[in-house]
């Protein structure tokens, strides 16, 4: 978290994090049953879905191997396409399977970024 990358993931982090708590609380359902590429419209969430499959795996391999220097690096190197996801990329679109599609993607966010850590009881 000391490095450039790490506020600004978090920031990212939260950002999902906070939408997708909205939006569950207020649909009254849970958006974690996968988000499907082939829904994605715009060149940032192709990417952003592209990083947190090479992310996952990255970060799973590194915690097997109880490398956390490495879990958090590859964390980290979602900065970018979260940050271009979010810029580009309105979540609450007005086509329902769109929407539905881009909440599931952030929680993927929180899903991988949650097997490095809980980044909901970090403040800032």
């Amino acid at each position: 978290m000391a490095s450039d990358d790490g506020p600004n993931l978090l920031q990212g982090f939260k950002r999902a994090n906070n939408i997708l708590a909205q939006a569950e609380e207020k649909d009254g359902v849970e958006y974690s049953y996968g988000a499907d590429k082939k829904f994605a419209e715009d060149d940032s969430e192709i990417a952003l879905f592209d990083a947190l499959a090479q992310s996952e795996g990255a970060i799973s391999s590194a915690i097997e191997t109880e490398d956390f220097a490495a879990a958090m690096g590859s964390m980290a190197a979602l900065r970018a396409p979260v940050d271009a996801f979010f810029e580009a990329v309105q979540v609450n679109s007005d086509n329902e399977v769109v929407r539905r599609n881009r909440l599931n993607l952030l929680s993927q966010i929180r899903k991988v970024c949650g097997q490095v850590a809980d980044l909901t009881r970090i403040e800032g």
